[in-house]
């Protein structure tokens, strides 16, 4: 018996009396139980109910609650001591003591922070939403403190106000980073996971399945996929579970929490309409993927015209002020670093010395914006002619694309190999940075060979300066396919943000610190 005549289903629209169309006359036929069928909003709870987030949103909370407080009352306590001190106002019939003050701030920053969606459990646990919720939470608050303040004419002390919101909002997005981490592992691991199934053709469910999959900390684990035109029982490792048309009855079978419809599914503008009617009540999110790839949430404006969603994205730009804020950011942390690092530069420069006796640095020729060459600087990790014995390896190549890797290179040194895995080595790039021949977080740069056998794609990797570090370092660096590296090369080159290059840098310190070396040979 098929799905279709299973007691208790039926495809939404059908008419027992009308004949059967061919698809392309009529679409894709929606095939949904009985008691959703009518589109009227039935209370069916999820296969889960979804709460394996319940616990972690009441930690959150708990937490926000005991830092604001810690930050608000401490100070209180720094600005005026043990002592009871009184707000002036003479709109007030009454006094109003900081004690009261500082109990309705913390109330009013947790109120701020609910109406602006920082416990949505869809928003935690990857990207940035959830830490720019808790800045703007904070901004409004005190822009209403402010308003209101003065309204009332309320004589605030400006070193109880300038410590409790600098200090509150740090210790908050410090929390929230904490509390990601376990979350993040807890991913990691296949737990507290939204349980997905994707539909819509083989190739599109292709990539989304990619991305889902190498994005462990977003929390969707994938179940299934309904295609049409699949050419096996899997697409890119995930079994397809039914047809396009089968997209609701096995969401329930799979007791799935979320539904991806790629922009390529046939149900339609209708069919997925009705699959929007039919997921009422279930706890089941519907999530649509647009067809565009690897663009940045800010480079994307929703724009809504007669109901049609319409994404506006927006073009790369490599020129102009953010240019120049790119260039200024890049040479005050190359000084800074070249300042904090000197000592360990010095130590290594020593270490190198003593191993072998050969050269401290070790300069090569790269390609930087624009096609231009330069000579990089890094510290010596290989045997002095390793140039020269390059040719006698080639032919155990274990690198992708056009470049050239070896997990067990014989030329490298014993203090080399572990300069390598702590990327020690590459420090004397911050004088590249501060000559403008490279920045600090960019592109991987690239061979004169390589750059021969550039594809078109690739490069648009030369459109900006080279990094010390990228993407590509703290996405598992040698281990990435070509492919891969040139993916997110292209990434970080067409949706760069201040706050990305942060990001990286902040990654990449957390991965040298943690000892994770995967790719770093």
């Amino acid at each position: 018996m098929t799905t279709e005549t299973q007691p208790g289903w039926r495809p939404v629209g059908a008419r027992p009396v009308a004949p059967v169309l061919p698809r392309r006359e009529r679409g894709p036929l929606l095939v949904v139980p009985d008691h959703l069928a009518d589109g009227v909003p039935q209370r069916v709870p999820g296969p889960r109910g979804r709460h394996y987030l319940t616990r972690y949103l009441r930690w959150l909370r708990a937490s926000d609650l005991v830092v604001v407080s810690l930050a608000v009352f401490g100070a209180q306590v720094a600005r005026f001591g043990l002592q009871e001190s009184v707000l002036s106002s003479p709109t007030l019939p009454g006094s109003l003591t900081y004690v009261e003050m500082s109990v309705g701030l913390v109330l009013g920053w947790l109120l701020m922070l609910q109406l602006h969606n920082a416990y949505d459990g869809r928003l935690t646990g990857h990207g940035v939403q959830e830490y720019k919720q808790v800045v703007t939470a904070s901004l409004w608050l005190f822009g209403v403190l402010a308003i209101v303040g003065f309204g009332l004419k309320l004589d605030f002390a400006r070193g109880y106000v300038l410590i409790a919101f600098p200090l509150g909002t740090l210790l908050l997005l410090l929390s929230r980073w904490q509390s990601r981490k376990w979350l993040v592992r807890q991913r990691t691991r296949g737990r507290m996971c939204d349980r997905v199934l994707l539909v819509g053709d083989r190739e599109h469910v292709e990539h989304l399945a990619g991305s889902l999959s190498r994005t462990p900390a977003a929390g969707y684990q994938v179940m299934g996929a309904c295609v049409d035109d699949a050419r096996g029982r899997t697409v890119a490792g995930v079994p397809v579970v039914g047809s396009e048309s089968q997209v609701l009855v096995q969401a329930m079978r799979l007791g799935v929490d979320v539904i991806a419809v790629s922009s390529s599914a046939g149900l339609g503008a209708s069919g997925l309409r009705r699959l929007g009617w039919a997921l009422e009540g279930t706890g089941i999110d519907l999530v649509v993927a647009p067809g565009i790839m690897d663009v940045a949430g800010p480079r994307v404006l929703t724009r809504p015209v007669d109901g049609l969603p319409l994404l506006h994205v927006e073009a790369p730009r490599f020129d102009g002020p953010r240019r120049i804020l790119k260039s200024v950011m890049d040479r005050v942390g190359a000084l800074l670093g070249l300042v904090l690092f000197l000592p360990v530069m010095v130590g290594v420069a020593l270490a190198v010395k003593l191993d072998d006796g050969g050269p401290v640095l070790f300069r090569q020729e790269r390609v930087g914006r624009d096609g231009a060459t330069f000579r990089m600087l890094k510290f010596r990790t290989m045997v002095p002619d390793a140039e020269m014995r390059l040719r006698e390896l080639v032919a155990v190549n274990e690198g992708s694309g056009p470049l050239f890797k070896l997990r067990q290179d014989p030329r490298v040194t014993r203090i080399g190999a572990w300069l390598r895995r702590s990327s020690l080595d590459e420090l004397p790039q911050l004088v590249n940075v501060l000559r403008g021949e490279m920045s600090l977080v960019g592109p991987r740069p690239p061979l004169p060979h390589e750059v021969a056998e550039y594809e078109s794609a690739a490069r648009r990797r030369l459109l900006v300066k080279p990094g010390m570090t990228g993407l590509w370092q703290i996405s598992g660096r040698s281990d990435l396919s070509w492919e891969e590296s040139v993916r997110l090369d292209l990434y970080y080159v067409e949706n760069w943000t201040p706050l990305l290059d942060l990001m990286i840098c902040w990654r990449t310190l957390s991965v040298i610190r943690s000892g994770e070396r995967a790719g770093a040979y």
